[in-house]
């Protein structure tokens, strides 16, 4: 258990012993200073709360904790007056602290005032970590690429984040569907209820009500227990189905009626519950042409489709290969304590020119399965598989590889150039080249306003 750590700032004994009194036991640490001097060099960011006399020999209790917050802005003081001193302790106040003691003051008001500021303060932390957590694993930020293609689809994405309307992601496998369906939710005001994905490919047909559903005991041999459901367990949340063109025909007309109703029935029992879901669906089919063949209800389509996001294939965003492929190099070289230091230009060459069928899961692949092969410090074209290298003729047709690299760099000077209204020598700076070449670039590249 982690040691509440408790900072005294005063000059008499008769206080440091109370507080010894107060505050013994295995779950505090007090430190005590008598001076300024003392003050600034026993804190540290550690500390939970400090507790500041107002009368210091030679300074005050204002000056101390002004020098110590120059240090530690998040510093938390209580300060301690005695009469005829309130009204500096209401200046400290006004200047951040978090609260004044009179003295002679009560011990038990005491220790419970530092406990209750040292629970705040601990839970603000953790919900600063947390979000932080959240935002590291599903923010924009960290869905890579500077393309016109992604931007776009992140733009769609903020804009519907806060709504409680039905998404249908389309595109090819291991484009992301998923992680978009994630930045959704963890964007939306829904951001701390359950996200439960749902791959409608991988549950055999007898077991989809019962695991959307839920059941009631008996409904079934087996069904031993009453069990909840997905859309009852994401309740307040978002379910996310994947593949959603497997449902068989019974199941979607189930669902249509949970969007419609927003109302489940579990089976074998009468009661009808009322669930709050939000529903994201991704395909890799054209459902049209379902629709058409009479596979998918239309009425469900229209209803899962009122706004659709489209991943483009990473063939068509090839940009994003270079900075899709340095964040996996870096992932997987912490993972597997690898110290490769970048891709050589014949490396990065292949990855340019190939195809992608599998799109970004299999660019993940690859980048795996070259930091494991690799012993160099610098990965080379060796890493790759014959199919990568062009060896069977999957590269992608035309184009060429400097084509593709003068592709990258106008997208980034463009965005550079927009980034400072256009000013050159601000983006040659921030771009780190002479203001003569990024203009001969602009020229050659044919970059207009």
């Amino acid at each position: 258990m982690k040691k509440k750590i408790i900072h005294l700032v005063d000059d008499e004994i008769v206080i440091h012993d109370i507080f010894k009194r107060i505050f013994l036991g295995p779950e505090y640490e007090l430190r005590i200073s008598e001076n300024k001097a003392q003050a600034k060099a026993s804190h540290s960011p550690d500390v939970d709360v400090v507790i500041m006399d107002q009368m210091i020999p030679g300074s005050s209790g204002l000056e101390i904790f002004k020098e110590l917050k120059k240090d530690d802005p998040s510093v938390r003081v209580i300060f301690l007056t005695a009469f005829g001193t309130i009204e500096s302790a209401i200046e400290a106040i006004q200047q951040g602290a978090l609260d004044y003691l009179q003295k002679p003051f009560n011990n038990i008001e005491l220790r419970h005032k530092v406990d209750r500021v040292i629970k705040e303060k601990r839970l603000k932390q953790e919900n600063v970590q947390l979000k932080r957590t959240i935002g590291e694993r599903f923010a924009f930020d960290n869905i890579i690429g500077r393309s016109p293609l992604l931007k776009k689809v992140l733009g769609i994405v903020e804009s519907v984040a806060d709504s409680n309307s039905t998404v249908l992601i389309t595109g090819e496998s291991g484009t992301g569907k998923e992680l978009i369906a994630k930045a959704i939710h963890s964007n939306s005001n829904r951001r701390d209820m359950p996200f439960s994905p749902f791959n409608s490919s991988n549950i055999p047909a007898n077991l989809f009500e019962s695991l959307l559903f839920g059941y009631k005991k008996g409904a079934y041999t087996g069904a031993v227990a009453d069990k909840k459901g997905i859309f009852e367990e994401a309740d307040g949340g978002t379910i996310f189905f994947d593949e959603i063109a497997n449902l068989s025909d019974e199941t979607q007309s189930k669902i249509l009626r949970v969007l419609q109703e927003k109302e489940i029935q579990p089976l074998g029992g009468n009661q009808i519950k009322k669930v709050d879901v939000r529903v994201l669906a991704a395909t890799n089919i054209d459902l049209m042409d379902r629709v058409k063949s009479g596979d998918f209800r239309e009425d469900l389509y229209y209803r899962l489709n009122i706004i659709n996001i489209h991943l483009p294939p990473l063939r068509e965003r090839r940009e994003d290969i270079p900075l899709l492929a340095d964040s996996f190099l870096k992932k997987f070289c912490r993972e597997n304590k690898k110290a490769i230091k970048g891709m050589s230009p014949k490396f990065l060459r292949h990855l340019m020119d190939y195809s992608w069928p599998g799109n970004i899961r299999e660019l993940q692949n690859a980048m795996l399965r070259a930091v494991l092969l690799s012993n160099a410090d610098v990965l080379d074209a060796e890493a790759l598989t014959p199919e990568i290298l062009g060896v069977n003729g999957r590269h992608a047709p035309g184009g060429g590889f400097n084509v593709k690299v003068d592709a990258y760099k106008r997208q980034l000077i463009v965005e550079t150039l927009e980034k400072h209204n256009w000013v050159q020598k601000k983006a040659a700076e921030e771009l780190q080249l002479k203001p003569s070449t990024l203009y001969e670039l602009i020229k050659r590249l044919g970059i207009e306003k």
